[in-house]
This record gives C-alpha cells, structure tokens and sequence, in this order.
C-alpha cells in the first residue's frame, strides 16, 4: 500500500481517540528505534506508550511470547496455570511483605478500576481523591478519578471524586517566605478542601508518584509520608498508580520505594509488560481476605493469562539480570544533567524535573513569566522528529510545550548522548528562527 493510499484509508476508516497521529507509517521497530515505510530510523524517546522499558523486539520477550502462544496463552478464567503463580510469587519478592497479593490483568485502567472497586469494598465507602491533573485511565471508575482531561461532554462522572490540588512545585500559589515550594500547607489545604467535600465516606486517595500525563510532576520528598497519615486518620486506603514509575523506570525498582512508603493497594501496568498488554493489582493479605469475603468481582475475559503472566515473569527476570534499575539510576543522572544544561543555555526552557529515566522539560516563552509554550513544543517536536527522534509533549489545553522523556532502559550511552545532541540540536534550529 503506498502512502496516499494509507492515509485516505485511515482519514477513512479510523476512530480518531486523541491527539493527531505522528506523520509517519511505522513498519518495524528494534531495540530503541522505530522504523517508517522508507527505512528511517527514529530514536524512540518515549518507550512506544511509556511501556517499552526493554526497547523494541527484547529477544528474551520474543522468545516467551512464541513459546507462550505455541503451548499457553489464554485460558478459561477460572482455570489457574504455572506462570500465574510464579508471578505472583516473583512479584512479591520485589516488593514491601505486606504487598503479597496480586491480581493479573491487561491494561492500567483496568488495575486501577479494580482497585477502586476493592478499596470501596473494603471500607464500605465510595469516594475517592485524586490530583486535579490526574489521569488513571478511561473506563468509568477510572475515568472519574482522571480530571486532567475527557471530563465534559459525557455525561455524570462517577458519585464521590473529589481533588487535591496537584502539588507542581514550577507552578504552585503556594510558597515559603524564601520562595520555595511549600507542598506542606498546600496538601493540608488540600486535604481541608476534601473534608469540606466530603459526605462522610472517603474510601481512598489514587495518585502517581509521578504524574505523566500531567506534565511530569514529581511528588516533593516527604509528600507521600504525609498523605499516607492523611489517609490513615480518615481510614482511607492508599492506592499509588505505578503504570509508568514502576519496574526500574525512576531508578529505584518502584518509585515510592524512594520516600519509605507502603501504599495499601499498588496498580502496575505498562512497564510491566514491557510494551503488551499487562497490568496487575498487588495488596494485602487482609484487604485481599476482606474483599473476598464480601463477594470481590472481578471477573474478566482475559484475567490470569498465561501469556499475560509469562510476559510479566521474563520482564522481571531481564530487569534483575542485567542490573537495569541502577542503570536507570545511572542514565538518569546523566539525562538530568544534560537537561539543566539546555535550561541554563535556553531562555525557553523553564524547568526540568523528573527521575531516573522519566524526565520532563516544560518550554515557556521567557523564565520570568512562565507563560505555558505550546506552539514552540509543537514546533520542536516536528523538528526533533525530522532529525530522527521521536517525542512526546503532553497533549492538553496549557500543556503543550512540556516533553515526557521516557527511553527505554536499556538504552546505549550513544543512544541517550544522541537523542539529547537532536533535541538540543532541534531547539537551537526552533528558537533562533
């Protein structure tokens, strides 16, 4: 099919569900790069979806999926096979002793609605908090606790969503006489808001530790402590959304590792399948026991996969075996410091943040206003792109101008050092035009 032909069949017969498609067919993808119809290569910045901390085609993934689908890849739902277990127990061993229980699903909206759907049934109460540049999926339990976008035009959300206010220390109203950020008054603000709010039946606080889609939001250290004792006194239960910190991706093997806190329900979806579908619930033996008791469904076509499992077990095989959560570590450093770089050399670059290999640089039109850049973020994606790098500005209304830079953990030096050489190369071009 030529090319013409691709895109009038595609104007044609697709759903359009979001952003604009990247003006390339991709034919093939391999280690960190994609490839398009003429054989280009394009370094690929954001890990396909934020999800291929192994890069393209991990021969160890190849290997499993093939033998998986060869001898087992789904099965009745009710039906337990090897690979399950093995997860869960392989899972376990990775984490806090009181996350011992794990749930296998597909895809993190997914994770995330059944944790919604526990937490409420182990409290007995239905609302839930989350940041108000939050998003944790499109389902419908999801979806309400999601208000950075896809909130008007359907309809009631969800009874019982309530925010806090997302503590973006770039951003925030709220400051200490010396200018920083006080993320302290602002979650205690936030949390006077929410007791305002309430009916009286706060049931769980959903958040990431970094928020993505919200334009990498790092939580300050200390920020997870204290909203874990705000949940506690209210008798809420903790859920963090790992879909994109999780497995290695921040530089400790989960992100909230970093702040010595336990959430009581974890979700993990995209890293830990490395690219296919994969998502898991992981809990507590007493919110797992309760849950049962009172009846917990959750029942669905493709929970418990073999395939789905076996994927998730060789993932965490390879991140272990070749030592990847310290590389992150490593790249991590080496990222951060090139970005501050581009910040002290370019007046439009106006914040850097992020860890490990999950970064994000906001562009503004001058340091002093801040004024959000989202014609500029365009721009320099198209050209990043024309230099053969792929990435990814938040697509949402004020947001435009702030890349997620996501590679994939199993990155080259070269690969990072390059990718860097085309953005900076790539702003250069943009901003001196």
């Amino acid at each position: 099919m030529d090319s013409q032909q691709f895109w009038s069949d595609a104007d044609r017969h697709l759903v359009r569900y979001g952003s604009s498609f990247v003006p390339r067919i991709i034919k093939r993808a391999k280690g960190s790069y994609v490839y398009d119809q003429d054989g280009t290569a394009i370094l690929d910045f954001t890990s396909g979806q934020m999800s291929a901390v192994l890069g393209h085609g991990h021969p160890d993934i190849v290997a499993t999926v093939a033998r998986s689908v060869d001898t087992l890849d789904h099965l009745y739902s009710g039906m337990l096979s090897e690979p399950v277990v093995t997860l869960a127990t392989t899972l376990s061993a990775t984490l806090p002793p009181s996350l011992s229980r794990t749930l296998l699903l597909t895809t993190g909206a997914e994770s995330n609605e059944a944790a919604i759907k526990m937490a409420k049934l182990y409290t007995g109460r239905y609302e839930v908090v989350s940041f108000d540049r939050s998003w944790h999926g499109m389902t419908s339990g999801a979806a309400s606790a999601t208000f950075s976008a896809g909130r008007r035009g359907y309809g009631p959300p969800m009874p019982g969503n309530l925010t806090l206010p997302t503590p973006n220390a770039y951003r925030s109203p709220f400051r200490n006489a010396d200018g920083s950020h006080d993320w302290l008054t602002e979650l205690e603000y936030g949390f006077a808001m929410v007791d305002a709010q309430s009916s009286g039946s706060l049931a769980a606080c959903l958040v990431e530790p970094i928020l993505s889609s919200g334009g990498i939001i790092e939580l300050p250290e200390g920020y997870l402590r204290r909203l874990s004792e705000l949940c506690s006194e209210r008798g809420m239960l903790l859920i963090l959304d790992e879909a994109q910190t999780g497995v290695g991706r921040t530089g400790t093997m989960y992100a909230f590792e970093r702040d010595g806190v336990t959430p009581d329900l974890l979700t993990l979806s995209k890293t830990l399948g490395a690219g296919l579908p994969v998502a898991a619930v992981v809990t507590s033996d007493e919110i797992e026991s309760r849950c049962h008791e009172r009846g917990f469904l959750f029942f669905t076509t493709h929970v418990s996969d073999p395939l789905a499992a076996a994927v998730a077990v060789t993932v965490l095989d390879v991140v272990a075996r070749e030592g990847l959560v310290a590389r992150a570590a490593q790249l991590g450093e080496r990222l951060s410091a090139r970005l501050l770089d581009l910040q002290d050399r370019y007046e439009e670059v106006g914040d850097v943040r992020g860890r490990g290999l999950l970064q994000g640089l906001e562009l503004v039109t001058d340091k002093e206003s801040r004024t959000p850049a989202d014609s500029t973020g365009a721009r320099v994606t198209a050209e990043c792109l024309e230099r053969g790098l792929h990435m990814n500005i938040v697509q949402l209304p004020g947001m435009g101008g702030i890349f997620r830079i996501a590679p994939p953990l199993t990155v080259t030096d070269d690969e990072l050092e390059s990718g860097l050489d085309i953005l900076d190369a790539s702003l250069k071009s943009v901003l001196t035009r």
